[in-house]
């Protein structure tokens, strides 16, 4: 859950607790407001927790060496330069 998601469940938590009087009889929206805040609440200090640590963590790259290696674009047979010819031809389209 992020961010996001933590002040969506806070503020359905507060709504349902402090606002709605409705009468349901086998369920006090009063104590489902306070659940959703204290979901919200963890999920808040769960994703503020996995920031902080993820910031913190610092990995040096190794250095290394790379080398170009240049590839012929022509193939070559012989001290004579090789052309490559080729047709695509696309599926359903008559010739």
């Amino acid at each position: 859950m992020g961010i996001g998601g933590s002040i969506f469940l806070i503020a359905l938590g507060a709504i349902f607790a402090f606002a709605v009087e409705a009468d349901l009889g086998w369920l006090d929206l009063a104590v489902v407001g306070w659940v959703l805040m204290l979901a919200g609440v963890a999920g808040l200090l769960a994703t503020l927790y996995f920031w902080s640590s993820r910031r913190r963590t610092v990995v040096a790259a190794p250095v290394r060496e790379e080398r170009v290696v240049a590839d012929r674009v022509v193939p070559v047979q012989d001290n004579q330069v090789m052309q490559e010819y080729r047709e695509v031809r696309r599926p359903g389209r008559p010739v």
